[in-house]
């Protein structure tokens, strides 16, 4: 049913909560605020880091954007490294590319560190294109990156597509482009953030995940 299938990257191809947490706990500390439990800041894996900013720490679009780029300063050089892809995922990732299916990543992460990542840890290889935000801030709403991912593949035929996440973002951005979507219990939604979105499907685990495609 399914022959081009949408993938969200931070809690559902790879788990990068060290990463990502400590990052923005360096951020906040260089804008003076000192966050000692990094568990914390779980809520800012898989928004855009401008609204998590603005929401959690009540920052001006001018502090956000600073908050970014100290951010970016420990993310890019340790952050996108302190990474690990969920157990199963790349054999799922290989079976399906060898059945012919299309595999796109689509992230709200800017694309440059996404491919870094996956280039990293050998999953590049399965994914006809990588699309992510711009480094510039811009195209971050996951509606976006979907509908520039569909775009620049020429997909049309919508029916044969869905999109694959954890949060409610990857849910909404993938009805407002009139696809269908999996939300994996396994990343950093809760099971009633993903319930409340009404996503097509809900699944817990990878090997679930993989049964479900199967089946589909």
């Amino acid at each position: 049913m399914y022959e081009i299938i949408l993938f969200d990257l931070d809690g559902t191809l790879t788990d990068p909560k060290i990463g990502i947490t400590s990052s923005v706990q360096y951020a906040l500390q260089e804008m003076g605020i000192k966050e000692e439990d990094p568990d914390v800041l779980i809520p800012f894996i898989g928004p855009p880091l401008l609204a998590s900013f603005k929401e959690f720490y009540h920052m001006s679009d001018q502090e956000a954007v600073q908050a970014i780029g100290y951010y970016r300063e420990r993310f890019s050089v340790t952050g996108l490294y302190e990474n690990k892809v969920y157990a199963g995922m790349e054999e799922l990732l290989a079976s399906l590319k060898n059945q012919g299916k299309k595999l796109i990543v689509a992230t709200s992460k800017p694309t440059e560190f996404s491919v870094q990542i996956l280039e990293h840890f050998g999953l590049k290889q399965y994914f006809a294109a990588i699309v992510g935000s711009n480094i510039d801030g811009t195209r971050t709403e996951k509606s976006d990156v979907i509908e520039f991912a569909l775009t620049g593949e020429n997909i049309t035929d919508l029916s044969k597509v869905v999109m694959i996440g954890d949060r409610k973002y990857d849910i909404s951005g993938a009805k407002k482009n009139h696809i269908d979507v999996i939300a994996v219990a396994y990343g950093y939604g809760s099971q009633e953030e993903l319930a409340a979105a009404d996503p097509n499907y809900i699944v817990s685990s990878v090997s679930e995940l993989a049964s479900l495609l199967g089946r589909l």
